[in-house]
């Protein structure tokens, strides 16, 4: 970034909250909220006590829910991480990746449904993840489960003109982004899809830091999440609470030239949720403020 296009590291970044960290408030209110707080836009995940996926209306409650966040000026990226929404029983089941091919059908519809609805909100981004390898699979049969599972949720992207956006998430099949690249090769390398970049898991379990993986992931960014995390354990922290350093990882984000939404992603502090909203905005653009500016070369500017 050249001094002329570089105010700042926070002009150039659009913050958002997750919906899956208030999820003990009415959808209107979680967006009410985050807007007089100063947020850009929301995550918005479908769920049972939000923008409910299953239940009847769904083209007419997302019309409606796109003319709440026009009128508060959000912008959204939809989520699909809720944890019961499929089965009361199994957390995030079924997945991509389950034996039965009708499980892994209703997961794949879930994701097209939710590319209809991001479609519909004028979302830029659907979220998706692979999910666990279920005992007694073996990690081939995983993968090319995997592939198959999103061929129609691609189309159905494609379609709509919405980026896939998936994320590595520790635990699961697709963890790394060493693994995001195994599975857009076995595609092909679509065009529609990308990466949900979580800065915490890189944190915990990339190679590289944070701000590194930011800068090795730019080309296929689709949407980021962002809370603070400890090296090696998977526990979404507040801010200052883990290791992070984010003006750095600020400062490579925004260098990008990212336009998306960086979303708060608390989703096991939703008991005190408003707080936690409230706490993280200043702190995010705290962070950027502090972040060093630097040329198009990566350097750091010689007028900071």
């Amino acid at each position: 970034m050249t001094p002329e296009t570089s105010a700042s590291v926070h002009s150039l970044l659009r913050f958002g909250y997750g919906t899956n960290g208030l999820a003990d408030l009415r959808l209107d209110d979680a967006l009410a909220l985050l807007a007089d707080l100063g947020y850009d836009g929301v995550g918005l995940t479908l769920d049972h006590m939000h923008l409910d996926p299953l239940a009847p209306g769904l083209a007419a409650r997302t019309r409606r829910v796109a003319h709440r966040l026009d009128t508060l000026g959000l912008g959204v990226t939809v989520e699909t991480g809720a944890r019961y929404v499929l089965d009361p029983r199994r957390k995030h089941g079924p997945s991509l990746l389950d034996p039965d091919p009708d499980d892994r059908a209703r997961r794949a519809g879930l994701l097209v449904s939710a590319v209809r609805v991001a479609a519909d909100l004028g979302a830029h981004a659907v979220h998706c993840f692979s999910g666990i390898i279920p005992a007694g699979t073996d990690e081939d049969t995983a993968w090319k489960r995997l592939a198959e599972s999103l061929a129609p949720v691609l189309d159905a992207a494609t379609t709509a003109g919405v980026p896939l956006a998936v994320e590595p998430e520790p635990g699961h099949l697709l963890a790394t982004l060493a693994d995001f690249h195994r599975l857009r090769r076995t595609l092909g390398d679509p065009e529609n899809l990308g990466l949900t970049l979580d800065i915490g898991h890189c944190q915990c379990l990339e190679p590289l830091p944070p701000a590194d993986c930011v800068r090795a992931a730019a080309p296929w960014l689709r949407h980021v999440q962002v809370e603070d995390m400890r090296r090696g354990v998977h526990e979404h922290l507040p801010f200052g609470d883990g290791e992070i350093d984010f003006p750095p990882v600020l400062e490579a984000l925004a260098a990008t030239g990212y336009q998306g939404l960086t979303v708060v992603e608390l989703p096991r502090h939703s008991h005190a949720g408003p707080h936690f909203a409230e706490r993280s905005l200043p702190f995010l653009r705290r962070a950027a403020a502090a972040a060093p500016r630097t040329n198009r070369s990566g350097e750091p500017s010689a007028t900071h």
